[in-house]
């Protein structure tokens, strides 16, 4: 399906004035490898009922990077993660810094 540029402009009257004035960019805030990790967080964050924290929520409440090592350190100890995504987890940390994981989370 081929449309012009007014027929676009009519049909997406918002869309197209934002794509013309340059506001089609998004700021990426965080960075998450385990994508059933992310989708689980993205589902969860809406219905804070059932919310389950996971590393990254831990991740996200750490002051600085030694804190963050000890939480990975923590939940590969205890089972909560397989130490493949430990490493991942540190990999980034590591090249990456702390706050790919998001931005600090206060509650």
């Amino acid at each position: 399906m081929e449309t012009s540029k007014n027929e676009f402009r009519r049909m997406f009257p918002k869309l197209s004035e934002e794509m013309e004035n340059g506001k089609e960019k998004v700021a990426i805030r965080s960075l998450r490898s385990d994508w059933k990790a992310a989708d689980r967080v993205a589902t969860s964050e809406k219905n804070l009922v059932n919310y389950d924290p996971g590393v990254i929520d831990f991740l996200r409440r750490c002051d600085n990077k030694q804190q963050a090592e000890e939480i990975i350190t923590f939940m590969e100890k205890r089972g909560e993660i397989p130490s493949s995504y430990a490493q991942k987890l540190r990999t980034q940390l590591r090249k990456r810094g702390l706050r790919s994981f998001g931005t600090k989370q206060r509650r």
